[in-house]
C-alpha cells in the first residue's frame, strides 16, 4: 500500500462531503468518481476515508467455485481480509450483481478487528442487520442473503477494477459519507484535499448568509466584489 495518504490528508478528507469532492475533481476533468448505486448500511457515523484495496469477482464456473472453495487458504476473498491494511477500505468488484453476497458479518468484523476503515461493494451483503451494527463503515448496493459462491468467484485482490461505473486502483483514496462513495486518484489527493477544504469554508459562510436571507446572485459563485471582502471578514470572525 502507497503512503499516499499522509494523517493531515486523512484529517482534511475526514471533514469535506463527497459532493464538494466530485466537484473538485469535475474542475479537472474527471467526471465519473462517484460509485454508483451504493450506499451506506448506517447513516451519521462520519466519513469513511482510506486508500483503496481491492478484490475483484467474476461470473462464478460451478466447477471451480463449489462450497469446498472456502478450505482453500489461498482464496483470495480470504487473502483479500486478512491482507487488507489497517486504515485501508477494502473495495469490491462484484460487477454491480446484488443477487448473492460479497461478504457476510463475519469477514466485515474481521476486517474491523484488523483496524481496516470501510469496506464497499457494487454488490450486496449477507448479514447486512448485523454489518450495520458494526464500528465499520460499509457501503453497498442492498441486503443480499445467498453466498457470494452461488454467483461470483473471487479471482485477485490489489489490482485495477470497476466498482460502481468507475475504476478504481490500490492507493486511489476511497471516502464516504451518507450520500455514497467517492474516489480520489492518488496522485490528485494532496491538491482536491486542499482545494476540498477551502471550498467547504467557503459554503459555510455562503449558507450563513443564505439562512440570514441574502440572495445566491453575486454571492454563490461570489461574482460580486462585495463577497470577497465580506467573506475574507467572516474567516477572521470564525478563525477559519
Amino acid at each position: 500500500m502507497s503512503s499516499t495518504l499522509t494523517s493531515d490528508l486523512r484529517d482534511s478528507f475526514a471533514q469535506v462531503s463527497t459532493a464538494t469532492l466530485t466537484t473538485a475533481l469535475f474542475k479537472r476533468g474527471l467526471r465519473n468518481q462517484f460509485i454508483q448505486d451504493v450506499r451506506p448500511l448506517r447513516e451519521g457515523r462520519g466519513n469513511m476515508v482510506g486508500e483503496a484495496y481491492t478484490l475483484r469477482y467474476i461470473p462464478a464456473r460451478e466447477d471451480l467455485n463449489d462450497i469446498s472453495a472456502f478450505r482453500n487458504p489461498d482464496h483470495p476473498q480470504r487473502i483479500a481480509v486478512e491482507q487488507c491494511p489497517s486504515g485501508a477500505v477494502l473495495v469490491i468488484d462484484s460487477r454491480k450483481d446484488a443477487r448473492a453476497a460479497s461478504a457476510g458479518s463475519i469477514l466485515v468484523t474481521r476486517l474491523m478487528k484488523r483496524g481496516v476503515a470501510g469496506i464497499v461493494t457494487d454488490g450486496g451483503f449477507r448479514d447486512s442487520p448485523e454489518i450495520a451494527k458494526l464500528d465499520i463503515p460499509a457501503y453497498h448496493n442492498r441486503p443480499s442473503a445467498p453466498t457470494n459462491l452461488t454467483l461470483h468467484q473471487a479471482i485477485d485482490v490489489n489490482i485495477p477494477i470497476a466498482c460502481g461505473d468507475v475504476a478504481i486502483f490500490p492507493g486511489d483514496i476511497v471516502v464516504g459519507d451518507d450520500e455514497g462513495v467517492v474516489i480520489v486518484p492518488a496522485h490528485l489527493a494532496a491538491e482536491i484535499a486542499t482545494e476540498a477544504v477551502e471550498m467547504t469554508v467557503f459554503e459555510d459562510f455562503v449558507t450563513e448568509q443564505v439562512l440570514a436571507g441574502k440572495s445566491v446572485i453575486g454571492l454563490y459563485p461570489p461574482t460580486d466584489d462585495q463577497t470577497p471582502i465580506d467573506f475574507a471578514a467572516w474567516r477572521v470572525i470564525r478563525k477559519r
